[in-house]
């Protein structure tokens, strides 16, 4: 069972147009990641952190910000670019 699982897998690379699909999805998902992790210049993250500490100590649960927050996977608590979503290439 476990045999016929890789071995369909393995099958998948076999197939050319089948292997650069899987193989731009998974770049993707690596520049997504990456994108989540650069920083906003000039902005201040430690104030923002505040914040969202400040939130949760009230029991809010940091209410609209944090419901933005979790849907971009944390990257606005770490002011990453990637929390900006597609604005910056609208405004540019």
């Amino acid at each position: 069972m476990l045999k016929n699982i890789f071995q369909t897998f393995a099958n998948c690379f076999k197939v050319p147009e089948l292997k650069s699909r899987i193989l731009f999805t998974l770049l993707l998902l690596g520049l997504t990641r990456l994108v989540s992790l650069c920083p906003i210049p000039s902005l201040d993250g430690q104030l923002l952190a505040e914040f969202f500490e400040l939130q949760a100590q009230k029991g809010t649960g940091g209410g609209l910000l944090g419901l933005y927050s979790m849907f971009t996977g944390g990257a606005l608590e770490r002011c990453a670019i990637g929390s900006l979503g597609i604005m910056p290439y609208i405004s540019a």
